[in-house]
């Protein structure tokens, strides 16, 4: 089980002491403060800012899907996009304000009317409205004066006040900006009518205590926003200490995607609030639907090793911290996986312990004695010392080997033909099937009169590509037996030149069973079909009579 969260939280502020280290950085100050009872909400701007990621562009409809999402998960503003950007983009955040969310909807807006006008065609809420704030931006990008821009930025906010707008006003590069006038143009806007202010850290250029300083400062002026990037590496601290300066919005991006290294991640600023401070801000269980959403969307796929949403996050090798997570959820996790919409994965190489593979044996009813578990054992950190990711497939074949069993195959790949071109692309296979996994339904009615035995399956599919052609044959072949979920699809070359070798790995479910299986092939198409059709194999061998089509 999970240590109380309180009785953490209670433990960290009574280490905030006049003597402790944090009193030391910060003096006295409201930021080493407890968080209890603030209100803190997100802007997500992955419609934004998160697509100006190279190579990063969004349809309509994508953007619209994210949106509800984002709602979907309490997020309290959406950036919508840029409406300045043309008339694509304007059709695209008319997508998002029609929805008819119950988040804000917003655009970006540049310090034009104009560009105004063009947001307020698209039906938004508001504006987050950029002017200049650090000299450089003031003298060097835009050749115009301290004082000009404080007078234009008036100008805008009263302008787009004009419209009813919710209004945003973002002093830019404002982490390199000088304090004293920072805190004149983010005044001037707030008595002109801004609903917030921000300084963003356009460059991910600040430290922590810029951060405080900045925020500490500005946060008396109004409400305020923190904008973070991970340049330094800082993206989650700056806005954390941000909030606990006073900001009570927080900027964000799913996954952190955006332009160079990218924005801060809001679903680890969201979970670090919750379990650090006890300050709730979203669903965080709709965390990591959103990542994998955001992912394969936009192509940019989480580090492995990603907080919250990437694919080692709740994943365990080591056998002393399988055996320690086995006993004691929280032994080695910070909270549990599902509070975030995780799932916690034991997975075996050559770190795997007994109790490990004694786990992963019994997820699929394998029971081994305590002399034969030993073996399996070591061959598998034989398979993990030469390299090889061990499959749920790769374990089941050690101990079949290991106790002397044969395995029993329901479904075998015994010929494939694939065809892509300027055509749709197609496919073909031949299965073997056991014709004990016709089901007794089938027999007994009739439907089959063949002798038990093995009969053989013929199926042509068409898709987006081979791959996917191959993989609807086999689903067509199979019928109800291939009505299991494609829960990943991961390629890896593990030879170089044009005649590489590559290596695909799936994992698929049914119900609450689910195996990872690879397979190895000079062609892409024969290893993705080898891979599917031994992982439906392994999931039918739990299935006293998996029903399968008929011819």
């Amino acid at each position: 089980m999970q240590p109380d969260a309180d009785e953490d939280r209670v433990s960290r502020r009574e280490s905030r002491t006049e003597d402790s280290p944090v009193a030391d950085l910060f003096g006295d100050h409201p930021a080493t403060a407890p968080l209890d009872d603030r209100d803190v909400r997100f802007l997500d701007t992955t419609l934004r800012d998160g697509e100006q990621a190279p190579g990063v562009s969004l349809s309509p409809d994508e953007k619209a899907d994210i949106a509800r999402e984002l709602d979907a998960a309490d997020i309290d503003v959406i950036e919508a996009g840029s409406a300045c950007t043309g008339p694509g983009e304007r059709k695209t955040i008319s997508r998002v304000t029609d929805l008819g969310l119950e988040a804000r909807v917003t655009s970006f807006a540049r310090g034009v009317e104009g560009d105004i006008d063009l947001a307020v065609e698209c039906d938004v809420d508001g504006v987050n409205l950029v002017v200049p704030a650090s000299d450089r931006h003031v003298e060097r990008k835009v050749g115009t004066t301290r004082e000009a821009v404080v007078e234009r930025t008036v100008e805008l906010v009263e302008y787009a006040k004009e419209y009813g707008l919710w209004v945003e006003v973002l002093g830019e590069d404002g982490s390199r900006a000088d304090l004293e006038f920072l805190k004149e143009l983010m005044g001037a806007a707030v008595d002109a009518g801004a609903n917030r202010i921000c300084a963003p850290d356009t460059v991910g250029h600040a430290t922590p205590d810029r951060t405080l300083e900045l925020y500490s400062r500005l946060s008396e002026l109004g409400p305020t926003s923190t904008h973070t990037h991970d340049d330094l590496g800082l993206a989650v601290t700056n806005a954390l200490v941000g909030v606990a300066a006073g900001a009570d919005l927080v900027h964000g991006t799913i996954n952190g995607v955006g332009e160079r290294a990218g924005n801060v991640a809001l679903e680890e600023v969201a979970i670090a609030l919750e379990h650090g401070y006890g300050v709730e801000t979203v669903d965080t269980e709709k965390l990591y639907d959103l990542g994998q959403l955001v992912s394969t969307t936009t192509g940019v796929p989480p580090a492995p090793n990603k907080a919250v949403v990437g694919e080692n996050a709740f994943t365990h090798e080591s056998g002393i911290h399988t055996d320690g997570t086995l006993k004691d959820d929280a032994m080695y996790e910070p909270y549990p996986p599902e509070k975030v919409g995780r799932q916690r994965r034991l997975v075996l190489g050559k770190h795997a312990g007994r109790a490990g593979v004694e786990a992963a044996l019994a997820e699929h009813g394998v029971d081994v004695d305590d002399e034969k578990l030993g073996e399996v054992v070591a061959r598998v950190k034989e398979l993990g010392e030469r390299g090889k990711r061990v499959t749920d497939a790769d374990l089941l074949t050690v101990a079949e080997e290991v106790q002397g069993r044969e395995r029993e195959r329901r479904v075998e790949l015994v010929d494939l033909t694939a065809a892509s071109g300027s055509g749709t692309p197609t496919a073909s296979v031949r299965l073997a099937v056991d014709r004990e996994a016709l089901g007794a339904s089938e027999r007994s009615s009739g439907a089959s009169s063949e002798p038990r035995g093995t009969e053989e399956r013929v199926a042509s599919g068409t898709g987006s590509g081979p791959v996917d052609a191959a993989i609807a044959a086999v689903r067509s072949a199979l019928g109800a037996a291939a009505d299991a979920q494609l829960d990943s699809y991961h390629v890896d070359a593990i030879t170089g030149g044009t005649d590489a070798v590559v290596t695909v790995e799936v994992e698929m479910s049914r119900d609450d069973r689910a195996v990872t299986v690879a397979a190895s092939d000079s062609d892409i198409t024969t290893a993705s079909v080898r891979a599917m059709v031994d992982a439906l194999d392994r999931l039918l061998a739990d299935e006293a009579t998996p029903a399968l089509a008929d011819d």
